[in-house]
């Protein structure tokens, strides 16, 4: 039977994340990696046009690690060689918080790539879109973001200031490859059921663009780790009650298929300027 380090509220996060990076270097025979990517819904295909992938692990070779819950998530990390010399640690295996493991599984993977060395986390997701002029296949920057899980990654009298989660000069880079990206505030909500017509209209009066059911938990760990945070989310439909369609998964694995080509590449450009 499978038991995770990660599920002993005694243990410390941190040292199994530092055990998990050198399990990495050492199978990967790269010892530091620069910046760390997750990719989520419709953003797998970056991971093919960044670099030169040198080594592919299964996940569940990695301490604290498990097989992702969620099709469309490759269960794999790779090191990839940048152009530019730099090293990527690019994640597949995401722990959503819906999966009932706890929240320490959940952030599991961006404190392994902090203490793997990673300065720069990517954060990608596919997500419900609330602007109705945003159709599906729509990139869209996280500018902000709102975390309804009414949980945190942090621990105990740790005060982590957010001001600027999600780096306004890595958004900068982002509008440099292409300036007509949208931004918005990403709405992290406990999942795994849609959320309902009128709590899509309570994420838009409380300032909300996007939701979805990742992210904004990653996000928090990775400030509390001291890494610079870049967030994307791919439009994969409208929000229930502004999309007048019954919402499906099916619906939101078709919608990056078909925009993988094309916000892969926009990635890829992205990562190759951080």
């Amino acid at each position: 039977m499978f038991t995770n380090p990660l599920d002993d509220t005694a243990a410390d996060p941190f040292a199994i994340a530092a055990a998990a990076a050198s399990e990495i270097a050492e199978k990967t025979g790269v010892a530091r990696h620069d910046i760390a990517l997750t990719l989520g819904s419709g953003w797998a295909r970056a991971a093919d046009l960044i670099g030169e992938t040198t080594a592919t692990i299964p996940a569940t070779e990695i301490t604290g690690f498990s097989k992702p819950a969620l099709d469309g998530h490759v269960g794999s990390l790779r090191s990839i060689l940048l152009p530019g010399g730099k090293r990527a640690l690019v994640i597949g295996a995401r722990t959503h918080y819906y999966e009932g493991h706890g929240v320490r599984r959940v952030v599991h993977s961006v404190r392994t790539a902090a203490a793997a060395g990673a300065t720069v986390m990517v954060l990608t997701n596919g997500a419900g879109g609330i602007r109705e002029h945003w159709k599906p296949g729509t990139p869209v920057l996280i500018s902000d973001h709102i975390n309804l899980t009414a949980d945190s990654p942090l621990e105990g009298a740790t005060f982590i200031d957010l001001t600027d989660l999600y780096s306004q000069r890595l958004r900068g880079i982002a509008h440099g490859i292409d300036a007509s990206l949208d931004e918005g505030v990403y709405v992290q909500n406990r999942g795994p059921h849609y959320e309902t017509p009128a709590e899509v209209q309570m994420a838009k009066a409380i300032g909300g663009d996007l939701v979805g059911m990742s992210t904004a938990l990653e996000a928090i760990a990775a400030r509390q780790a001291g890494m610079e945070i870049l967030g994307l989310s791919l439009v994969t439909n409208l929000a229930a009650g502004i999309q007048k369609t019954p919402l499906s998964h099916q619906e939101v694995i078709e919608a990056g298929k078909e925009a993988e080509p094309v916000i892969s590449a926009l990635l890829a450009q992205i990562v190759g300027a951080l």
